[in-house]
């Protein structure tokens, strides 16, 4: 279906119909949207779990998670399931996106965000942490990779229900997880394996509402990436201290609160 004629012409919006109909399910902003679905977070996590019977609760996409200093970090999806546990999965192209201290602090982030203040230690939920990654990051050519702690003088698990996994999205071969991965790499929904996510991304590439959903997404990418880069415009000046912060929000178009924030959590 040619959705590009029920819009009106410009060129951001001829752009974004082109980078629309590239993104593949390796995108993680596309990504985010597919499975905003909680039937596609189950069939992800089924089958790289191997847990047929796995039932998700909760879904969250672009989830914010802060630590008690405030620092935050966005998952790109994160899910309860019904035994309780958490789950976290990030959809990386970059190599240094999947650093292994990333995914230590993701898994820190849950704990922390996951238990209330009396809560017994025995009773912290099973958590994973899952990299879907474009290359082999972890070099070994397999196909998933798993980390769990371990005492080094007996080999024993340590048993802290904490797991990280890695999935090379590079093993496209005929098991379920590498037809899964398959369809990570499709442009096109018709040849995607699992008809439940090539109908959900068929939605958001054809159909008139998701089309409209994803440019909408897009335009609000920009505006963010334009308000960041306002913001360390700004930064620059404060540091630089030649102008008042009443000159700077009149140069900036940014609200004297948001100057304010900004000189305080940098502490200027």
């Amino acid at each position: 279906m040619d959705v590009s004629n029920r819009f009106p012409y410009n060129r951001k919006h001829e752009e974004d119909l082109k980078r629309l109909k590239n993104f593949r399910l390796l995108d993680d902003d596309f990504c985010t949207k597919v499975f905003e679905d909680i039937e596609c977070v189950e069939l992800l996590l089924r089958i790289i779990l191997k847990k047929d019977n796995l039932k998700v609760t909760e879904v969250h996409s672009q989830y914010n998670m802060k630590n008690l200093q405030g620092r935050s970090a966005r998952l790109d999806i994160f899910a309860t399931d019904d035994t309780e546990a958490a789950l976290n999965v990030e959809v990386q192209r970059s190599d240094q996106g999947a650093n292994p201290r990333r995914a230590r602090y993701h898994s820190s982030l849950i704990d922390a965000n996951i238990t209330e203040p009396g809560d017994k230690y025995e009773k912290l939920p099973e958590s994973y942490v899952i990299f879907i990654t474009e290359n082999d990051v972890m070099g070994a050519g397999l196909p998933l990779y798993h980390i769990n702690r371990s005492v080094e003088e007996t080999g024993n698990g340590f048993g802290d229900d904490s797991h990280i996994i890695y999935v090379n999205s590079q093993i496209q071969d005929e098991t379920a997880l590498g037809r899964l991965m398959h369809d990570f790499s499709c442009t096109d929904p018709s040849d995607m394996n699992y008809k439940i996510l090539a109908d959900r991304v068929r939605f958001f590439k054809s159909d008139e509402e998701g089309v409209l959903t994803m440019c909408q997404m897009l335009e609000e990418m920009r505006n963010e990436t334009a308000l960041e880069t306002t913001k360390e415009f700004a930064l620059r000046l404060i540091i630089r201290g030649k102008d008042t912060l009443e000159e700077i929000a009149e140069i900036t178009d940014l609200p004297l609160a948001e100057l304010n924030h900004l000189k305080e959590t940098r502490k200027i």
